[in-house]
């Protein structure tokens, strides 16, 4: 007897897993709760968005037209304190017929950084590079040759010093950090303690008193006009107080590195600066590569504390150019929200470098 055939019932199409869809379903309206939380929080983002563009866009005044602005305040922001006071933000005390110096100076900087940011530039002639930019800035800011009107250090400021000193205290810093972190693990007693010594004394106190002591004590253990310029002292404090920190994180990479390739180094017959520089420091800036880039931003963004020995860099000359001015101090906000918007675009670049450099140090390890 012949058995009868019997179809087996067709099973469901697999659920998809990629796309928008899913996406919303696992992640906002995965439950009632969930979809619950998704909605209310969207409706208070679009009521808050609503009245951000409203107030930033709708009843915003952008032409510096004080009475214009007198009469928005309070329902509308007033751009126009930018355009008013545009150059003393980007520029401070600099000589306003000068001012075109330290923008010139500015981009060329910029543009230095950007051409050592990118791989194809990294050749033997960028250090030729570094080091013909390097004193056409300062002979740009402080003139004093070729006809370039004198000024003091003591009128930089806005932009250009926040980036001198940001640039050159990252570039300054990270040697100094690598002997620092290098002797910290050193089996030498003299180079241990000096190194862990450094590190604890600055870690130990704010970089407000290390620029307050580097800017007002330091002169008085100096005879009589022999004081380095304030700037340098500054830029030292700044220097040193991160190096401190960076020295830290580069030594945690140090330590992720397994002895065996330092022994492994030293059956190769390499001595110690040959281990270090082409075995152990590669592999162990890499593993930090995102704690670098943390300690870079710091030294960017704790620039703005420079205030506090009277060097108005951006965040300082903003406050000089609006709370010098009666009439335009009540819309410090938006100059704030404005500088906030060049330090965000500074360290979103810097993050997302790091990120690509991160990539590329995977794709390495991965080969």
């Amino acid at each position: 007897m012949s058995a009868a055939f019997e179809p087996i019932a067709p099973r469901p199409a697999p659920v998809p897993t990629e796309g928008l869809r899913p996406w919303l379903r696992a992640n906002l309206f995965g439950s009632v709760a969930s979809s619950i939380a998704t909605l209310a929080i969207a409706a208070l983002a679009i009521y808050v968005l609503r009245s951000v563009l409203t107030w930033g866009v709708a009843d915003a005044v952008f032409a510096p037209d004080l009475a214009a602005c007198q009469h928005a305040r309070g329902s509308g922001a007033c751009w126009g304190v930018i355009d008013e006071k545009l150059r003393v933000i980007l520029f401070g005390r600099y000589p306003f017929g000068q001012q075109w110096r330290p923008a010139a100076a500015t981009l060329l900087l910029l543009a230095l950084l950007v051409l050592s940011c990118i791989r194809f530039f990294w050749r033997t002639w960028l250090v030729l590079v570094w080091l013909a930019v390097i004193p056409a800035y300062f002979v740009l800011m402080g003139g004093g040759v070729r006809g370039l009107e004198p000024v003091p250090t003591a009128s930089w400021g806005g932009l250009p010093l926040t980036l001198l000193l940001a640039t050159f205290g990252i570039v300054l810093a990270f040697p100094i950090a690598i002997v620092v972190a290098l002797g910290r693990r050193s089996g030498l007693p003299a180079i241990h303690t000096l190194s862990v010594t450094f590190v604890e004394l600055i870690r130990g106190v704010p970089l407000i008193s290390v620029l307050f002591m580097a800017s007002f004590m330091f002169p008085l253990f100096m005879p009589v006009g022999k004081s380095p310029d304030v700037l340098l002292r500054v830029l030292a404090g700044i220097t040193l107080f991160e190096a401190a920190y960076l020295a830290e994180v580069v030594r945690g990479g140090l330590q992720a590195i397994p002895k065996g390739q330092v022994e492994a180094a030293q059956s190769l017959g390499l001595g110690y600066w040959q281990t270090q520089r082409k075995i152990v420091l590669p592999q162990a800036l890499a593993l930090v590569v995102p704690g670098i880039m943390n300690t870079f931003i710091a030294i960017f963004m704790d620039t703005s504390l420079v205030t506090i020995v009277s060097m108005y860099e951006l965040m300082g000359a903003l406050g000089m150019a609006v709370n010098s001015d009666a009439n335009w101090r009540p819309f410090i906000f938006e100059g704030y929200i404005f500088i906030t918007a060049i330090y965000f675009l500074f360290c979103f670049a810097m993050t997302r470098y790091s990120g690509w450099v991160e990539q590329r140090v995977g794709r390495s390890k991965a080969r």
